[in-house]
């Protein structure tokens, strides 16, 4: 055959492929990316994204791919997993030749019952709470809603210590006082706001020097208005930091609002342990019945500045662990015993706001919290207020 016709045929050939290959990067349908979008699990909840309406806004334009992936929080430590996948999903569907470009967001769940009046924008209420004082509980909880804060949320906190209240100090905001505003004839608190969280503590409202002697009811009626009357606006989270023990302020807590859910702060020395074990029973009572989201071991182990990858267990080891397996609850964090987390907290600069091992911790910690939150939302009823007498 003469060599100038092969040439020709070659290139009549060549250009068939080419308009095919045109035709077929055209032929990618939205559907398909759906379709391909359907095989991606959500790790956490078990379901695929588009089953679960976490894919939003799917546009196919020649080459290029764009998609929404909207998480239950902006807190998600699996958002570049899940991300990884889908772009693995839609290589697998229509080549590894098309442009991928994948957008996350994010809308916190919530267990809220539909058309709830009482602090309807509110989402997640977040019970802080430990068997037993000392084990650094409040530090943690403000740790936490700094974290929750700095990944995109909006968060509260309410520091329902009223004998004896801390959360002033450790935001630096001891000379605050909240303003109050009017709507609808009625009078309103507004949160002091520091480090991007909502605050109110009694400690704003009496002087700093002075106790608060006050018996149980009267605490109760406090609480209460710190729910009912601050105008809170919108929240992901608000957190709420109780008193040691098992109180008053508790079971008020758990029949004032609907509780999302509770978390326990505890040490691993064996004392703290049995302590913590009570408060876990408490919100696992019959009547009251609110879910455990995870237990948090403070203090795990001791590391010097000067020796950070030294870890002496001098409350001993693995305690917080063993408990959070024989009572089946997760354990979200293990937070360790540095200074430089006492002296955050005197100076009012929480310790997740430095970059270091403690700032570490306390993101890991926070993000498997808002973690356990989503995870509740998707697999439990939804939560109302406790209907209990006692």
């Amino acid at each position: 055959m003469n060599p100038l016709i092969l040439v020709k045929f070659a290139k009549i050939l060549n250009n068939i492929y080419t308009n095919l290959c045109v035709i077929f990067k055209m032929a990618i349908t939205e559907n398909q990316i759906i379709q391909a979008l359907s095989t991606v699990q959500d790790p956490d909840l078990k379901k695929d994204l588009v089953t679960l309406n976490m894919i939003q806004d799917v546009k196919v334009n020649d080459n290029l791919i764009t998609f929404t992936v909207e998480l239950t929080t902006p807190a998600c430590p699996l958002k570049e997993i899940i991300k990884n996948d889908c772009i693995a999903a839609v290589k697998k569907e229509v080549g590894d030749t098309v442009e991928i470009d994948v957008n996350i967001t994010s809308n916190v769940t919530t267990s809220r019952m539909s058309g709830a009046s009482f602090l309807p924008d509110i989402k997640n209420i977040i019970a802080i709470a430990s068997g037993k004082g000392g084990v650094g509980k409040s530090t943690v909880t403000a740790n936490l809603a700094v974290s929750l804060a700095q990944n995109g949320a909006s968060v509260g906190l309410i520091d329902a210590d009223i004998f004896g209240p801390s959360m002033p100090t450790m935001f630096n905001c001891e000379n605050e006082k909240p303003a109050t505003i009017e709507k609808d004839g009625k009078s309103f608190l507004v949160p002091v706001e520091q480090y991007g969280v909502k605050i109110i503590s009694i400690g704003f409202l009496a002087p700093p020097d002075s106790a608060i002697v006050w018996r149980g009811p009267m605490a109760s009626k406090a609480l209460r208005q710190f729910f009912s009357d601050t105008d809170w606006g919108k929240l992901d989270y608000l957190l709420v930091d109780l008193p040691p023990g098992t109180s008053d302020i508790h079971l008020t807590m758990v029949q004032a609002v609907p509780v999302t859910g509770a978390v326990i702060v505890t040490t691993p020395q064996k004392v703290s342990l049995i302590d913590a074990t009570k408060g876990v029973s408490m919100f696992r009572q019959a009547q009251i019945n609110v879910p455990i989201l995870g237990l948090i071991e403070n203090m795990s182990y001791f590391t010097p500045a000067e020796l950070p990858e030294n870890k002496y267990f001098i409350f001993g080891k693995d305690g917080g662990k063993q408990l959070s397996e024989k009572l089946d609850i997760p354990l979200i964090g293990q937070i360790p015993l540095i200074q430089a987390i006492r002296e955050s907290g005197d100076n009012g600069y929480p310790a997740v706001l430095n970059e270091d091992l403690t700032a570490e911790a306390f993101n890991k910690t926070a993000k498997s919290l808002a973690q356990q939150v989503a995870i509740r939302n998707a697999t439990m009823v939804e939560t109302k207020p406790v209907e209990m007498k006692v």
